[in-house]
């Protein structure tokens, strides 16, 4: 799948799932936006690993769960490189706890980073899609949203939102050309899963039907999929990459 010429934001791309996926546009020949809100240096590695594979790429700060930052980016990318085509909104944090134990603004950060930045983004990258009529949205969900799991009812109220909010966008963008997809990844190796006790791998694993944790690269080539002219006709979908996980 060929992405010459396309040009990319990924919002959390400093690491694990984000960093996978701009490194994979990067590789199918997009520009890339490589997004942070932490660790800068981080985010400059990623950003020159997609220029050893002969793109540009620049590392930029935001918290897309504020407004004007969220627009701030999109801006500088449209400054950057001409256009935004491609919008992976990746960024997420966890707050887990039980319901009964789970403060106002644990909730809320969650919400507010992992679905109301998806919806700054997206309402500022849409203006510019819409205009050219042309343009890729590509939301990060997760299984959890899609069958919930204790402890984090937080985090799955703001995956499932995701699922929800991406449909309804779909509809409203599909006849500018501008496609809205979600990708539901299951348990994946990164540095969120490295750090579970072994006890709590083992039960993860007996609910996975395939028996093995994913890698962040499945991830990433389902996005560069849906961010491809071969998933033209494709929108208001959900791709579970879970091993089985949601069946």
């Amino acid at each position: 799948m060929n992405l010459q010429g396309k040009h990319a934001v990924v919002t959390g791309g400093a690491r694990g799932i984000g960093k996978a996926v701009c490194l994979a546009l990067a590789a199918a020949g997009a520009d890339v936006v490589v997004n942070f809100s932490g660790s800068e240096q981080a985010a400059n590695e990623v950003a020159e690993a997609c220029r050893a594979l002969g793109v540009r790429a620049v590392a930029l700060r935001a918290d897309v769960s504020n407004a004007d930052e969220a627009q701030g980016l999109i801006d500088a990318a449209v400054k950057e490189f001409g256009s935004v085509d491609i919008l992976v909104n990746n960024a997420g944090i966890t707050r887990d706890g039980l319901l009964m134990r789970m403060s106002e603004d644990d909730f809320d950060a969650v919400l507010n980073t992992n679905l109301k930045g998806a919806f700054h983004c997206m309402k500022a990258a849409c203006r510019p899609m819409m205009k050219q009529r042309s343009g890729r949205i590509i939301n990060i969900s997760s299984v959890v949203g899609v069958r919930g799991n204790a402890g984090q009812a937080n985090y799955a109220a703001s995956k499932a939102g995701l699922i929800g909010m991406s449909k309804s966008v779909a509809k409203e963008l599909a006849g500018r050309g501008v496609t809205v997809n979600c990708i539901a990844p299951g348990f994946i190796e990164t540095a969120m899963t490295d750090v579970l006790p072994d006890a709590v791998k083992e039960k993860i694993l007996t609910e996975i039907p395939m028996a093995k944790l994913g890698q962040a690269e499945d991830v990433a080539n389902a996005a560069v999929y849906f961010a491809s002219n071969e998933a033209g006709y494709v929108t208001g979908q959900v791709l579970c990459v879970d091993g089985g996980m949601a069946m």
